[in-house]
């Protein structure tokens, strides 16, 4: 009821012309789609979403893996560490963009505030082409960040001490327990990690809304808020209802390949 006639609607709009108010008036086939690949705005929303996508998902699963690996050492008082990195597990995707929307202030601040005091130039974080996508990329990994390093906790907690205790009669050093062991039977839960990674990088809404709009110049213009732009504001609801399905190909092509690729590479036992 919510999932499947929505998508079956949504594709059966994209084939068609609206009035003002987004009642279908005409059918007319793919020309939505051929708009689509046509449209510069599109085609930079779609470059702007893989971008995104390609600067959080890689680097949130590397610092949850090193989180994970020195929340897993044996030492007094790891539980504080542990609660640390997990807080924003607690934290939503509006409030974190608020607290980073001051942060990032040009005039006010503390980023800059820190630059300053070493004699560096005040940085545009939101109202600058080039940092502008890194800086909500950065908001959605610190988001990201403390969810991924429980699970990779959890799995590491998983594997059996003997496999290590052996490794160690052998002579096996950390690094290379760490790839023979830890890296192998952590597999299942590094390949939930990036499907799920991947899906909320690509659906990531909130952090654009708040902090920058889609701007500056459409620099941060990502589908998803590409969609929400053409469908509330600019009237145009059968192009934004064939963004919907480009994007929800996108998704559906890269799950596959996931799990037709990647997972072959995944150790289950």
């Amino acid at each position: 009821a919510f999932v499947f006639i929505p998508l079956v609607r949504s594709f059966i709009l994209s084939m068609q012309m609206t009035d003002p108010i987004g009642r279908p008036v005409a059918f007319v086939g793919l020309l939505q789609y051929q708009r689509l690949l046509q449209s510069p705005q599109f085609l930079n929303s779609l470059q702007r979403t893989l971008l995104f996508v390609l600067y959080t998902v890689p680097p949130t699963l590397a610092l949850a893996l090193g989180l994970a690996v020195l929340g897993n050492l044996r030492l007094r008082h790891i539980s504080v560490f542990r609660m640390v990195f997990s807080l924003t597990i607690a934290v939503s995707a509006a409030t974190a963009s608020l607290i980073f929307l001051y942060l990032y202030h040009p005039a006010l601040g503390i980023l800059n505030y820190f630059l300053s005091m070493l004699g560096f130039p005040p940085v545009g974080w939101l109202t600058n082409v080039a940092t502008a996508l890194p800086s909500v990329a950065f908001v959605t990994i610190w988001l990201q960040l403390g969810l991924n390093t429980v699970i990779l906790l959890a799995g590491m907690q998983g594997i059996p001490e003997e496999l290590y205790e052996s490794a160690m009669i052998d002579g096996a050093s950390g690094p290379a327990k760490f790839r023979h062991i830890t890296l192998p039977l952590l597999s299942p839960t590094l390949f939930l990690l990036l499907v799920v990674d991947l899906l909320a990088a690509f659906q990531t809404f909130t952090q654009f809304h708040v902090l920058t709009k889609g701007g500056p110049i459409n620099s941060t213009n990502v589908l998803v808020f590409s969609i929400y732009r053409e469908f509330y504001f600019n009237g145009q609801y059968a192009f934004a209802a064939a963004q919907s399905i480009v994007l929800f190909l996108i998704m559906l092509i890269v799950t596959i390949i996931q799990f037709g690729v990647i997972e072959r590479r995944v150790v289950y036992e």
